[in-house]
């Protein structure tokens, strides 16, 4: 075994007692298993897809471990809950408390970002909340409360023999007039008055002979006199000296009360010349601010959000995108969408005229502008109107319905006005540390923003105060460096990122609160990531080890196995196939057991073949100038008829320049409906050699829970078919959509089909329970009576996709539409399983076997896997198909199946480009793009495009050191 971190691990028959000991495991294909996994150990689970990996971990394990949690709750909860069904297990000896990190995106909200998912933005609160200074907008100086120790300190550091006078300002108070004031004064203690006349030099007054005056008199001496007079009540006279304990006593009481009778407003005169105001608000420049509280610094608080977008960021008002729909163009050739026409060019006809007086290039494409040059076409100056100008004057005329009509056409999501984008009121923002506000902190990219702790400046007072906040925040802002996301600001929203990317922000959460003996499982935590970052990620699963925890990783990845204490094969094969144990141990042991699959692969014994010749190719589309995001103005080609795979580093660019410039660019050419295109100069060459645009991605292939795989690939309505022919459903009179449970007539009434009823909780997560009536089986009773082979259509349902090509071996029309999902490596999923279980990888492939199915429903004849029968393309034409790292969640062999679907869809004529990390896919291109050589700002630049053979030889390039 491979010793880590120093300690020599004891051999695992010797640690028996203290493992967590799984006995008699029977979920789904599980064959009655007993497994030991060592405790405080990083355990790898891994085998085919299918073979039985999530129903040891998450099904078995974890839903134990939450059934235990859940048993420790109230009886009132726990009467729903005891209705959670139990692993179906014998017993589980020695489990800890468990936590599941899965691939999902936890959330959609879009006020939920990376820095609230980590937690990191709560400390950046409390921290902004303890040490920041706030700064006034208008004289740039720091606002402060003074309180009587300042007051105190400023009297001891005058000269001695100064004449100092305590005063705190005269107000009426409430309804009362001047005598009745006077008097409560006097009866306070207070006998004098301090009139401070617009000259130097005050007056004493005393408070009995003011009284003594007529009250015209008062009235003349108090409300009518010059603005310029201010009138005191006169606390205390002092001469400045050495001072003693007793006198500081009374001074500090002295102080005190100014500050109390003048409600928080005091002062000193000196000498009778110079004036000193003090005062206990929070007040400067005549603004009153806001006190740092952690609330004021939070966009989910009505008490700090911006009160325009209400903490979104985004308001609905002129969107950019829309005014200068293509920035290529320069203003002189229209750039701006709504200068046209015979009226409305007037505006663009005035801007260039006075372009001349300020150089403003009129033949330059926007997209070329300097950031001046933009913002003085859109706010213009002196000489000329600008957009904003424009718009301006349209609001005016909002009475009229062709400028209704008009602004409409312009309106979009944009970033809000009143806070920048920042979500938080402008009061939070005056708030800063070392000169930067908290919404300028999160904007940064975390691997920025570490450096910016790393070298932050504070006074001793305050570094002792933010002493255990800054702890927190730089151990989870180095998780997040050490899990390979140092390009993500704090900013990013959290459904604007991939399932890789969640789980590893989930890990820095777990890591950051230091739970000790517990038992973490991770579903493929190194999705996503390039091989340089899989190192720092098992770093950082080893330091989840060393604090006293057992780590579970659900993996594929070879380095993962490499550095593991301990390895689970489960096998052999997928589905009714798998469910078995085939081997444990260390990787020596995985290597060296015969009948382990993962190790005939980790020995070389069998391994995914590269192809002897790269395909050739002709036609191509090349997209120039790119430049969203990170991308730094690149020019790529790439190729058609090919399979071509764009490579790089996590954060490199990969994303941005197929997913959102070249894919929705190409819709758009295609003239279909598509999100905003990336920022571009153009998609030039064989563009209309392409028919069809297909984006394969890692999103449910449906949203209803009654979506399942074989509806997606229309093989369901040739199975209703089937069983609506049969003998008892023609005396029944029962048709195809009695067989269907997403209409009446044969499904079951009380569930509506979804074999499951949800129980609503107040403060849990709802709970499904199995319907009463049909018992999770879906349809009613006469129609399950309806058979085929012995079989009713639930047991075709429940079948997995392996089990049902064997059943419907007579069927051609069933077998021709399933066949696909073996193909793809899915032979182990259920026919009837619902949608939302499939993982991202699973939706993936599924995706792929449709587009498979059509193309072979349309060869003739029907075309062998790896082959083109006849010609398939006659009625698709030519398909680019584009995938997202379809790699995800299959194992050594699964891949071997992928790579042979993507031969059969090139064979039948079609593109193929795929963004992906794997190095055997890499090695299997005809065509590699590599992006990088960093994440981020440090990314973003084409480093290699050519054949995989040359990428090895590219030294900037980390994709070729792996290869």
């Amino acid at each position: 075994m491979i010793a880590t971190s120093g300690k020599k691990k004891k051999p695992l028959a010797q640690r028996s007692n203290n493992n967590i000991l799984i006995k008699g495991a029977r979920v789904h294909n599980l064959k009655n298993i007993t497994v030991e996994i060592p405790r405080n150990q990083l355990v790898v689970v891994t085998g085919v897809s299918g073979s039985g990996k999530s129903s040891l971990t998450i099904d078995t394990l974890f839903a134990e471990g939450q059934r235990r949690y859940a048993e420790s709750l109230s009886a009132y909860a726990r009467q729903f809950l005891n209705r959670m069904d139990k692993p179906d297990v014998d017993f589980i000896k020695g489990l800890c408390p468990a936590i599941a990190i899965e691939q999902k995106v936890i959330t959609r909200t879009p006020r939920s970002t990376v820095g609230s998912m980590t937690e990191v933005y709560d400390y950046l609160r409390l921290l902004f909340a303890r040490i920041g200074k706030t700064i006034s907008p208008v004289s740039g100086e720091e606002v402060k409360k003074d309180d009587v120790k300042d007051v105190v300190e400023a009297i001891s550091t005058h000269n001695t023999g100064d004449k100092i006078l305590i005063l705190a300002p005269f107000r009426l108070q409430g309804k009362r007039d001047t005598r009745e004031e006077l008097n409560i004064l006097l009866q306070k203690g207070f006998s004098r008055l301090y009139v401070i006349p617009g000259s130097a030099g005050g007056e004493i007054l005393r408070i009995e002979d003011t009284l003594e005056q007529k009250d015209t008199e008062l009235k003349k001496r108090f409300i009518k006199n010059p603005p310029a007079d201010r009138m005191y009540i006169l606390i205390d006279r002092i001469v400045a000296k050495p001072f003693d304990e007793a006198d500081m006593h009374r001074l500090a009481d002295s102080v005190g009360t100014a500050f109390f009778e003048g409600e928080g407003e005091m002062m000193l005169e000196v000498n009778g010349a110079k004036q000193l105001p003090y005062s206990s608000r929070f007040e400067k420049d005549g603004i009153t601010f806001e006190e740092p509280v952690p609330n004021l610094f939070s966009f989910n608080n009505p008490y700090g959000a911006c009160p325009v977008c209400e903490g979104f960021s985004q308001v609905l008002g002129i969107d950019a995108g829309l005014v200068i729909p293509d920035p290529r163009l320069s203003l002189y050739e229209g750039a701006v969408a709504p200068w046209k026409g015979e009226k409305l060019s007037r505006w663009k006809d005035e801007f260039i005229r006075g372009a001349k007086y300020f150089n403003f290039p009129v033949h330059k494409p926007v997209i070329d502008l300097t950031p001046q040059q933009y913002d003085e076409l859109w706010n213009g100056n002196a000489h000329a109107k600008g957009i904003n100008d424009f718009f301006k004057e349209v609001e005016q005329n909002l009475y009229k319905v062709q400028y209704r009509v008009l602004l409409s056409r312009y309106r979009g999501r944009t970033t809000c006005p009143e806070c920048k984008g920042y979500r938080l009121r402008k009061e939070a923002l005056y708030v800063k540390v070392d000169g930067k506000h908290i919404g300028e902190l999160c904007e940064l990219q975390v691997k920025d923003l570490k450096q910016w702790f790393d070298a932050l400046r504070l006074s001793d007072y305050d570094r002792q105060v933010a002493k255990r906040v800054l702890i927190e925040i730089r151990q989870r802002l180095q998780v997040l460096l050490d899990v390979g996301l140092g390009y993500l600001s704090l900013n990013r929203l959290a459904n604007s990122i991939s399932g890789g990317e969640s789980q590893r922000i989930q890990l820095t959460r777990s890591l950051g609160s230091n739970l000790t003996n517990s038992l973490y499982i991770l579903d493929e935590p190194s999705i996503g990531l390039h091989s340089r970052d899989t190192a720092q990620l098992i770093k950082v699963l080893k330091e989840l080890r060393d604090l006293g925890n057992t780590v579970v990783v659900v993996e594929h990845d070879e380095m993962m196995m490499r550095e593991a204490d301990h390895i689970i094969d489960m096998g052999p094969l997928a589905s009714h196939l798998g469910g078995e144990v085939t081997a444990e141990g260390d990787y020596d042991a995985i290597i060296g057991n015969k009948k382990s699959l993962t190790g005939k692969y980790l020995k070389g014994e069998l391994k995914i073949e590269t192809p002897a010749t790269v395909r050739k190719w002709k036609q191509s589309v090349t997209v120039e100038g790119a430049r969203e995001h990170n991308l730094k103005n690149i020019t790529v080609e790439f190729p058609l008829n090919v399979l071509c795979v764009v490579s790089g580093v996590s954060g490199s660019g990969k994303t941005t320049l197929v997913k959102q410039i070249v894919y929705p660019a190409l819709k758009k050419i295609k003239g279909e409906f598509t999100e905003k295109v990336g920022m571009h100069k153009a998609i030039t060459g064989d563009v209309d050699y392409i028919t069809q645009v297909e984006l394969v991605d890692q999103n449910p292939i449906g949203k209803s829970s009654r979506s399942n795989p074989v509806t997606y690939i229309k093989a369901y309505d040739e199975i209703r078919d089937l069983y609506a022919k049969q003998p008892l459903s023609k005396i029944n009179g029962f048709q195809p959509k009695h067989f269907s449970f997403n209409v009446e007539g044969g499904r079951c009434d009380a569930c509506k089909g979804e074999g499951e009823q949800v129980v609503e909780m107040q403060f849990l997560a709802d709970v499904h329970l199995t319907c009463e009536v049909c018992q999770g089986k879906r349809f009613k009773e006469e129609v399950l009576e309806v058979n085929y082979k012995d079989k009713n259509i639930h047991d075709v349902l429940e079948m997995s996709v392996e089990e049902a090509l064997q059943f419907f071996s007579d069927e051609k029309d069933i077998l021709a539409k399933l066949k696909p999902l073996a193909d793809v490596g899915l032979g182990y999923i259920k026919l009837g399983q619902s949608s939302g279980t499939l993982s991202g990888g699973e939706a993936q492939r599924v995706k792929l076997a449709s587009f498979l199915g059509k193309g072979r429903s349309q060869a003739r004849p029907p075309a062998r896997l790896g082959h083109s029968g006849g010609d398939d393309t006659a009625g698709r034409g030519h398909i680019l198909f584009i995938f997202d790292e379809p790699t995800t969640g299959l194992h050594f062999h699964d891949i071997n199946k992928l790579l042979t679907s993507f031969r059969a869809l090139i064979a039948q004529g079609h593109s193929i480009w795929v963004i992906e990390h794997n190095t055997d896919v890499i090695r299997n291109a005809d065509w590699v793009i590599d992006l990088g050589p960093e994440a981020g700002d440090e990314g973003g630049n084409l480093v290699f495009a050519g054949i995989p053979e040359n990428l090895k030889k590219v030294k900037e390039s980390y994709t070729g050191k792996f290869l």
